[in-house]
């Protein structure tokens, strides 16, 4: 282990101390945060970068500030249904219409919920997995069901708030090794002094690419879950942490890919892999791979959560 691995580590605590400081946990602003954060910056974060590298080339860091974009966008229409429909629907005093259009979102968004949850653990079991020699499919859904069924006994046992506190510790250990990565890929790029990279996208026509670009929607959705915490925060404090949560996570994402450009040119070519991130970030330093898949396995954790 290098010092500059030591560095990295001795960052990510320090972040990891100061999340977890009573003051900051216990936080009702920063819990009512916590949901959408955890979901946003969920399994996307990690996949993120290698996909736009192979979808976008040298726009990356464009592509990604349209997609944080089009998210906020769809947010703000969310936030305007919490303070204004979520009454009517809860009173039943809405229109007949929105009562109907309620309930079908209800139904769409739980068959939505159950593929990407088990997408989450799925990603998470690859992650965990995919430095040792189980990174087989079968042991890697085995991992899944045994994600699953924990969960599942931790919601059954202790409901809302015994979840809220493995996703507040969850999104806590997220948090702090993305501020260490986004740290050392700073050092390694300012070191290097190399801030950009020409890089070629994916021979695949613009249609293709449009679609693809906005199936990763995906990497920034999960700020609707705020919609769903109405028993434990009032719609003035949901509407404004998830929009926090979104300009936070926004600038997360755009940074972090600014950053990661130039190391993706060590890139692998051929077909994008959602693990691809973990051999990536060993090119900046030994200690990030580690570190990236206790990450993962916090990310999805959370997400799926």
């Amino acid at each position: 282990m290098t010092f500059f691995d030591l560095i990295i580590i001795i960052i990510a605590a320090f972040f990891f101390i100061m999340f977890m400081l009573p003051g900051v946990r216990n936080n009702r602003w920063w819990r009512a945060m916590v949901t959408p954060l955890a979901s946003i910056i969920g399994s996307g974060f990690l996949v993120v970068a290698p996909l736009l590298g192979h979808i976008a080339g040298s726009w990356a860091v464009l592509a990604m500030f349209a997609i944080v974009a089009l998210a906020y966008i769809i947010g703000a229409v969310i936030r305007f249904n919490i303070i204004n429909a979520e009454p009517l629907v809860e009173t039943g005093k809405g229109s007949r219409n929105l009562m109907l259009a309620s309930r079908i979102s209800d139904m769409a968004l739980t068959v939505a919920y159950v593929i990407s949850v088990a997408f989450y653990i799925r990603l998470l079991s690859s992650f965990v997995l995919s430095m040792t020699p189980l990174a087989l499919g079968k042991y890697e859904d085995w991992l899944a069901t045994v994600v699953l069924a924990m969960i599942a006994i931790v919601g059954w046992l202790r409901g809302l708030k015994g979840l809220e506190f493995v996703e507040t510790i969850s999104v806590s250990v997220k948090l702090s090794i993305i501020a260490a990565l986004l740290a050392a890929l700073f050092v390694h790029d300012f070191s290097n002094g190399t801030w950009s990279a020409q890089l070629v996208a994916d021979d695949v026509d613009l249609w293709t690419r449009l679609r693809m670009l906005g199936g990763m929607l995906l990497v920034v959705q999960g700020f609707e879950t705020s919609r769903y915490l109405e028993n434990e925060y009032p719609a003035k404090v949901r509407h404004d942490t998830m929009a926090a949560a979104q300009i936070t996570s926004a600038i997360i994402y755009i940074l972090f890919i600014f950053l990661v450009v130039p190391v993706l040119v060590f890139l692998p070519s051929g077909k994008a892999s959602e693990t691809d991130i973990i051999g990536l970030t060993g090119h900046v330093a030994m200690v990030l791979p580690f570190m990236l898949v206790v990450a993962a396995f916090m990310s999805q954790l959370s997400a799926a959560i």
